[in-house]
């Protein structure tokens, strides 16, 4: 068929007059509606590029945002974990923690955690000072709180960790000093100092073994950090209580209820990010598509003219945009588990696991967006009338 007065208009509209014959028996051929889909394609890139790069980017940040959404809490845990303990264990008074106190502890925890004791005693040095000593775990309490500035950790027996208030009392000369309690006097040597800011200043911490062999002081405190979600902690909270009767079982308000509102408010601005771009991207595929419609307003009435069905000329517009989509998602994916990986990097020190679970939805959420997208443009090329087009009106 030819239109007096109009050129020769090479697009898929020319290869319809093949197809129509087909389409009023049935579905086109798969190998025809490929090839004008890559035609459309190839000769408007500007606009394909547009739409693609969009769905792309969206694509990325969902790919990016679920990945990290599975990860944060574990990730915000360990970083917590590092600010010290979440839970305290402490005898109440005139009762002693049992002996298996700490047994317990570790039991509830599920290794899920560590648990520190400590033990406490007033002492006095050589020239009737008072200080407070510390019965520990180093190997725990390095774990527990990395946050300690220490300038070297005791190695051996009759080493000790002097807080910084606590060297000016004690006044170690050549790192050797001695201490008494209850008439009974040990030397101590000096492995290190620490520095917290805070009462730890003004303690020394030795073994704990050789705190009891001294003081025949047992436990009294034990301080816990358990990891998992704030439900989990209270859950741990319960079975100590539950287990622990002679005992004070309570949580670090601070950091129990700061990791929950850090958790809850990172997810919230995840989430958050990613529905805005998707909804950007949603709009700059609308605008492109939109822009289609009108850019080839000539090609479809050809194609109407040559005898394509409306329902036909819908499917052929909405195959376009979910391979657009399509494609959008697979390299958006890519580039997200990439970008999730960098952010575990630079702000968690450990990278993000890739969760290829996440690709059916990311390819399923694109191809949605694409198509809804794609509905206004579908209702603009109801409008168009062959007759009026192609008189160039």
């Amino acid at each position: 068929m030819s239109v007096q007065g109009l050129p020769p208009i090479r697009t898929e509209a020319n290869a319809l007059n093949t197809n129509g014959a087909q389409q009023r028996s049935g579905s086109p051929h798969q190998s025809m509606l490929l090839r004008m889909l890559f035609r459309s394609a190839v000769r408007r890139r500007g606009r394909v590029v547009t739409a693609l790069s969009a769905m792309v980017v969206a694509a990325a940040v969902t790919t990016a945002v679920l990945n990290l959404y599975a990860d944060v809490q574990a990730k915000l845990g360990t970083e917590f974990r590092s600010y010290g303990a979440n839970i305290i264990v402490v005898a109440k008074e005139g009762m002693p923690l049992p002996a298996d106190a700490l047994q317990v502890v570790e039991s509830a925890l599920e290794g899920r955690g560590i648990a520190v004791p400590f033990a406490y005693v007033v002492a006095r040095t050589s020239d009737g000072h008072s200080v407070v000593v510390a019965g520990t775990d180093f190997d725990r309490i390095r774990r527990l709180d990395r946050w300690w500035k220490v300038s070297a950790w005791p190695a051996t027996s009759g080493e000790v960790l002097v807080g910084r208030r606590a060297a000016a009392v004690v006044n170690p000369q050549s790192g050797h000093f001695e201490l008494s309690f209850q008439g009974h006097a040990i030397k101590l040597t000096s492995a290190g100092f620490l520095e917290t800011g805070a009462g730890e200043d003004s303690r020394i911490y030795m073994p704990l073994g050789d705190f009891v062999k001294w003081t025949g002081v047992q436990p009294s405190t034990i301080e816990v950090a358990a990891t998992g979600s704030t439900k989990e902690i209270s859950a741990v909270l319960r079975k100590l209580e539950d287990a622990l009767p002679t005992a004070d079982v309570r949580p670090v308000r601070q950091i129990v209820e700061g990791e929950a509102n850090v958790l809850n408010k990172t997810r919230a601005t995840l989430l958050a990010a990613s529905v805005l771009i998707i909804l950007t991207a949603a709009l700059c595929v609308l605008a492109t598509l939109t822009g289609w419609v009108f850019d080839r307003r000539r090609d479809f009435a050809i194609m109407k003219a040559l005898g394509a069905s409306q329902r036909l000329i819908n499917g052929f517009f909405a195959t376009q945009a979910a391979a657009i989509g399509v494609a959008g998602a697979l390299l958006g994916f890519a580039v997200g588990i990439g970008v999730a990986s960098w952010i575990g990097r630079v702000n968690f020190h450990a990278p993000v696991t890739p969760r290829f679970v996440v690709l059916p939805l990311v390819l399923a959420g694109s191809v949605v967006v694409a198509l809804l997208a794609a509905v206004l443009p579908i209702g603009l090329l109801r409008r168009v009338q062959p007759a009026n087009i192609l008189r160039g009106e």
